[in-house]
């Protein structure tokens, strides 16, 4: 019994580099509905190479939700229209056949287009570079009850932690903000004890590192946290932002 395939136009961007202008491309492709979003891009590429054409050039590493590496919009979604997914783990059968998919590159002048729908995304490291290091001596792996940390408190930061810093609440935010990132890395280690040395430093580094890579300002319209493959809350930047008043009050202010 044959398998039913779906057949789909793809309107994909294509750019030769970061100078060059770009525009979006027609496909025509007939893939399996079991087919994951990349492994129809996979199946493209090939068809492509075998005509001796220039494949698609697209980031991805562990296709399994965790990396974060594999962002793109979808239909002008950050990793396409199934919610709290990377676009690793979307499949075809989400379309209907005879569907127009648009697929275009994270759009954020923080995140220059490097080739076809990657983008650089190193601004992102930058801000944690800026963030630093915790001086806590951690030595050998500690008790788990050693540092008592109420449930709550350790949950809230863990959720945190799940941030994989794809860039998506960028490519969300009519601002390309990267607030949500920003306030998830910091709210991770200001919850914990580990993290309350750096605890003020930490969060002036970062924003004021945020702001000079041209990231934008938070509009509040909860398209990050909307997109947001891992469900990072936006409580989190109400958090970010209290730590950055308190640390103005204490006046420990960060080297130019």
């Amino acid at each position: 019994m044959n398998e039913k395939k779906l057949n789909l136009t793809l309107k994909i961007w294509r750019q030769a580099g970061p100078h060059a202008a770009g525009s979006f491309v027609e496909y025509k492709v007939s893939v399996s509905p079991d087919s994951s979003f990349l492994e129809m891009l996979d199946e493209l590429n090939n068809e492509l190479e075998s005509k001796n054409l220039e494949p698609i050039a697209f980031e991805s590493d562990c296709r399994e939700g965790i990396c974060g590496t594999c962002g793109i919009v979808i239909n002008g979604h950050p990793h396409g229209p199934i919610p709290r997914i990377a676009t690793c783990q979307l499949h075809m059968r989400n379309f209907k056949d005879g569907d127009t998919i648009w697929v275009e590159p994270y759009r954020a002048k923080a995140f220059p287009v490097i080739k076809d729908l990657i983008v650089d995304r190193s601004a992102l490291d930058r801000i944690m570079e800026a963030g630093g290091f915790i001086s806590i001596n951690t030595g050998s792996a500690p008790d788990g009850n050693a540092i008592p940390i109420p449930k709550d408190v350790a949950s809230e930061a863990m959720d945190s932690a799940t941030c994989i810093g794809c860039g998506a609440c960028v490519a969300a935010c009519k601002n390309a903000s990267a607030m949500l990132f920003v306030s998830a890395k910091v709210s991770h280690l200001a919850l914990l004890p580990q993290g309350q040395p750096e605890r003020y430093r930490r969060v002036q580094a970062m924003v004021k590192k945020m702001d000079e890579l041209g990231f934008g300002a938070c509009s509040n319209t909860y398209a990050c946290e909307a997109e947001c493959p891992k469900g990072i809350s936006i409580r989190n930047i109400a958090r970010m932002n209290r730590e950055y008043v308190k640390a103005k009050l204490k006046s420990e202010e960060v080297e130019a």
